[in-house]
């Protein structure tokens, strides 16, 4: 049974506050910030004896053996085998980041190996997602007779049959769901296989840069055992966990396990700028610091998302293994370009997408279509239906031709990406796939109804069951004063945080709101004080037209109310200063 913070059972936005674990309070005068660490990590599930680890999540400590993955060691072998005879390779991937990153870790690695391997990124609206039969023989045709598919093949039955008939042999490397029947692969390494130990499996929340890293490591081992090192220098894979780290939290992996430690060192590695694309895109995104996680999602994944929705494809890629300072800047800037681009398209897709969604009654799962979309939005307007209502969301883009590509979120609880495969099976959709948090889908535009009423008898009781348990989690309550750089410090050692170690959430107050306006589009920014004499800068985006957002506009200046958020640094200024990403807000007196 959860606790109650501070006795809120219904806050502004109807929920309860819950403590995430036991709790700390830092108003107590005991309180040190060693122990909310301590806290932060157990209220994420560590076991007491396992802290020091978590703290410091290094690779050695979360690297599991590659060979206990079905099908590795044979991918691995015949890498090898290609390595010492200079075949031709070609990577072939997909146009989101973690199929980007996927395809530049695999092609820098076998460059360091001697081996320059060449690409292929088919573009969203012509080729859509996947390995298609005919760009796998047209390759075939080009002399590269072994190919490696990223992030995608786990379900490309009719593709890898064609490319074994042209005599060709495919390394599928994908973290996507799995039928019980694999395509016609040389070999297939996937965590989500149904045949995997669980051991294996357990390694399922891995995105598909993460089982390319692994594969790249089992590699450098079959090398090294054969001998190829005797006479040249051992790459350095660690070197490469900056390209991991970007695919992983841009993919909205679950920053559990390996994945934390993927990205508690990869940005170490991103911090030197040791790849000359990432530093190009740092400078292109306006970021002056050491880039932290937040910044993989929102700043340099879009980016390089950019290219593959509204651009061409294959930039990302082009970024991240050149060797060239001008064509970095050059391919940088047309992604920051293209990305601005990407944001006026989502705009008015969402603005469309939201006007259908309040005339649609209450459905489990809000599916949203329209003719003309771009194809290349609907996935980030997917998302953004799913945090305004709390519930998974697919939107469906249509073409001329009656077909719809769609695009789903879901939410903790619900199993979008097995609902969708089970869809297709029942004849409702032309393709489809996904994982538990996302899935992508194509069907004719006459069965989107039916699709929508089959996701609603499929799913109702997930949904209900995901929504009925949700309440707002906190991990501490600290005194106005205390809320400062060196407390959010405290709590960032915890980090990194992401989907699956969601970021702390604290508690402030009592607070009087003495200054509250509209910056930029729909964000609310409010001046508040404490009791205490402490006033700090509190900020609830996209929030203006909400119910939290209207009741912080037009507060009763004589009131005081509890704030429960996000702690950040807000660094803009000379000095660093703490304020508050508002979530949620209750009554004090």
């Amino acid at each position: 049974m959860m606790k109650s913070v501070l006795d809120i059972n219904h806050s502004i936005l109807a929920q309860a506050w819950h403590w995430r674990g036991s709790g700390i309070d830092g108003r107590d005068p005991d309180f040190q910030p060693d122990d909310l660490v301590s806290q932060l990590l157990m209220a994420r599930g560590v076991a007491r004896d396992d802290i020091e680890r978590q703290r410091n999540p290094t690779i050695r400590n979360f690297m599991p053996d590659p060979s206990i993955f079905q099908d590795m060691e044979n991918a691995a072998l015949r890498l090898a085998q290609a390595v010492e005879a200079g075949e031709q390779i070609t990577v072939y991937g997909d146009y989101d980041v973690d199929g980007a990153t996927s395809a530049a870790l695999l092609i820098r690695l076998l460059r360091m190996l001697g081996l320059n391997a060449g690409y292929y990124i088919p573009d969203r609206l012509m080729e859509g997602y996947g390995p298609s039969g005919e760009a796998l023989v047209r390759i075939g045709a080009g002399g590269s007779r072994l190919i490696i598919t990223v992030d995608c093949g786990a379900m490309a039955y009719d593709a890898l049959s064609q490319a074994k008939a042209a005599g060709l042999e495919v390394i599928v490397v994908d973290h996507h769901k799995c039928a019980s029947e694999l395509p016609e692969a040389f070999a297939l390494v996937n965590p989500n296989r149904l045949d995997e130990t669980d051991e294996a499996a357990s390694h399922g929340h891995l995105a598909a840069v993460g089982v390319a890293f692994l594969l790249g490591a089992a590699l450098i081992r079959t090398l090294r055992s054969r001998g190829y090192f005797a006479t040249r220098p051992e790459p350095k894979i660690m070197e490469l966990l900056d390209i991991v780290a970007l695919g992983t939290v841009a993919d909205v992996a679950q920053l559990r396990g390996l994945n934390r430690a993927f990205v508690a060192q990869g940005l170490k590695v991103m911090a030197a700028r040791r790849n000359i694309g990432l530093s190009a895109l740092i400078q292109a995104s306006r970021l002056t610091r050491a880039p932290i996680c937040s910044d993989l999602g929102f700043a340099l994944g879009p980016r390089i998302n950019a290219g593959g929705r509204v651009g061409k494809s294959d930039l990302g890629v082009r970024l991240l293994i050149t060797e060239d300072a001008a064509e970095a800047q050059d391919i940088a800037m047309e992604l920051d370009r293209l990305n601005e681009e990407r944001r006026a398209i989502e705009g008015t897709v969402q603005e469309q997408a939201e006007a259908m969604l309040a005339g649609q009654h209450n459905r489990a799962v809000a599916l949203l279509s329209g003719e003309g979309w771009h194809p290349g939005v609907i996935g980030i307007v997917a998302g953004r239906i799913k945090e305004k209502t709390g519930k998974p969301a697919i939107v469906i883009a249509v073409d001329e031709n009656g077909v719809g590509k769609g695009s789903g979120r879901s939410i903790a609880g619900v199993d979008l990406g097995a609902a969708i495969i089970s869809a297709r099976d029942a004849g409702l959709l032309v393709a489809g796939g996904g994982h538990a948090m996302a899935a992508g889908l194509t069907i004719d535009a006459d069965k989107i109804d039916a699709l929508a009423d089959w996701l609603d008898a499929r799913l109702a009781t997930d949904v209900a069951n995901a929504s009925g348990a949700k309440a707002l989690l906190i991990d501490a309550i600290v005194a106005p004063r205390g809320l400062n750089p060196i407390f959010v410090d405290a709590m960032e050692t915890a980090g990194p945080y992401g989907m699956g170690w969601p970021g702390p959430r604290v508690v402030t107050g009592p607070l009087r709101i003495i200054k509250c306006d509209i910056v930029g589009k729909d964000h609310v920014r409010a001046i508040v004080a404490g009791d205490d004499g402490q006033s700090f800068k509190a900020m609830a985006f996209r929030q203006g037209e909400t119910v939290l957002g209207q009741t912080m506009l037009h507060a009763d200046r004589g009131r005081r109310y509890w704030f429960a958020g996000r702690a950040r640094i807000d660094d803009w200024g000379a000095t660093p200063k703490a304020e508050l990403h508002v979530d949620d807000i209750a009554f004090a007196d």
